[in-house]
């Protein structure tokens, strides 16, 4: 069967404006930061912590946006598009839902696991002040997940973008005059943080509305979302026992260990934004393909997008060698430090090729809705592979070298199985609905 390709505009079309919406958080983190680190070490730990528990609630929900656009990119792909938009107002609903429950149950459990998280009474009280503000804006945070999920779905990929940076600009702007001027403190970082889900949540509402879709909940639909959200989730727990036991493992090693693995890891985490948007583009286009029952097209957007993944990886891996003399200094100068960066980071620019095919390829099968394969590939990885050998390295003293050969393996393990799959072509299931 020839495969067909489609324009590589199209494909950058969608990876472009998604980038801008993936990158936007971790840029508006960084101001954040910056405006609380100036009030002291104290206000600084409780954003650090409180930052960390909200955000596991878009790490462990991702199926509201992945799971909604291999849904929507179906219908849209079908002709359906009143069927797709419909499938963005049932994962709205979920997402009110969802986020209700997550307020009640994180203003009454946001102390203990503050207090079981810090370890210190003071780092915990200056989280729940401002974990207890910023948790209101859960449910609109899945709300514009839900919102980023259909709209890519429908191949809509530049308002998503206006949106969540009109959002995080206000916010951002928003941030020091309250946390200064206003006089509020760490709680004004909270409530900034607040009004950009508001401003986010609200475009992506009214865009919803304006849609003229029956915006009535249908309990069917809502189902067979979360059956699929399901499996994603069990796969983001997967990657969040991966690199949780790789932190508790550095900090058991040395202090300059786990300084070390912080910096590799979040350059690693930028990049992997950076590979993750080509994937979005991929569930878009393979989803849509799919649904119009172009079972070659979507062949060809497949081998398209892996043949970038692996070009994209190829060039960071030679961008971040070279940068190897000089970067790292821009993120400490502890000599300690220093001499620990060596033993991640020859391992994190290796990976990167082989990241690049892994995320296109997960891309792949997520927009052709085979999220149980990637799940138990995911899980048998990390039990396999990355969990063992850190541990391991841990009882013999291998260090850094050993959570990164660990983690390697879990790349490769992946990369193997996600491979195997691509060209088994079992993925390929047509149809407007899988």
């Amino acid at each position: 069967m020839t495969a067909e390709r489609v324009p590589a505009r199209k494909v950058f079309g969608l990876a472009v404006p998604a980038l801008g919406v993936l990158a936007a958080e971790p840029l508006y983190v960084l101001v954040d930061t910056a405006v609380v680190g100036h009030l002291g070490a104290l206000p600084l730990a409780g954003l650090a912590l409180g930052g960390v528990v909200l955000s596991q609630i878009s790490t462990q929900l991702t199926f509201l946006s992945y799971g909604t656009t291999s849904r929507t990119a179906r219908l849209h792909g079908a002709g359906r598009r009143a069927e797709a938009v419909s499938e963005g107002v049932q994962a709205t609903w979920l997402a009110l839902t969802v986020g209700l429950v997550l307020v009640v149950a994180g203003q009454l459990l946001a102390a203990p696991i503050a207090r079981a998280l810090s370890g210190s009474d003071d780092i915990a009280a200056a989280a729940v002040s401002w974990l207890r503000i910023a948790l209101f804006g859960a449910p609109l945070i899945l709300v514009t997940m839900a919102g980023n999920g259909w709209m890519r779905g429908v191949q809509d990929a530049v308002r998503p973008l206006r949106y969540v940076l009109l959002g995080n600009g206000i916010s951002a702007v928003l941030c020091p005059v309250l946390v200064y001027a206003a006089g509020w403190g760490l709680e004004g970082s909270a409530v900034a943080n607040l009004a950009a889900q508001v401003v986010s949540a609200g475009l992506f509402l009214r865009a919803l509305v304006a849609e003229r879709a029956p915006l009535r909940p249908h309990p069917k639909v809502m189902r067979a979302q979360l059956s699929l959200g399901r499996d994603l989730v069990l796969r983001s727990l997967a990657f969040q026992a991966c690199f949780v036991s790789a932190a508790a493992v550095a900090a058991r090693t040395s202090t300059t260990a786990v300084g070390a693995h912080q910096i590799v890891l979040q350059l690693w985490t930028f990049l992997s934004l950076v590979l993750d948007s080509v994937a979005i583009a991929a569930q878009s286009l393979v989803g849509a393909a799919l649904g119009a029952g172009a079972q070659r097209q979507a062949h060809g957007v497949a081998n398209q997008i892996t043949r970038y993944g692996l070009i994209l990886g190829c060039v960071l891996c030679v961008v971040f060698a070279a940068l190897f003399p000089v970067l790292p200094h821009a993120f400490t100068a502890d000599p300690g430090v220093l001499g620990e960066i060596p033993h991640a980071w020859w391992f994190f620019v290796a990976l990167q090729p082989i990241a690049g095919v892994v995320f296109a390829l997960d891309g792949v099968l997520l927009g052709a809705g085979d999220a149980a394969f990637l799940r138990t590939a995911t899980l048998v990885s990390a039990a396999l592979g990355f969990l063992p050998l850190i541990w391991i390295s841990l009882a013999l003293g291998w260090g850094l070298t050993g959570i990164w050969t660990g983690l390697s393996l879990f790349i490769v393990l992946r990369l193997i199985a996600v491979v195997v799959r691509w060209r088994s072509g079992r993925w390929a299931v047509t149809g407007a609905v899988r």
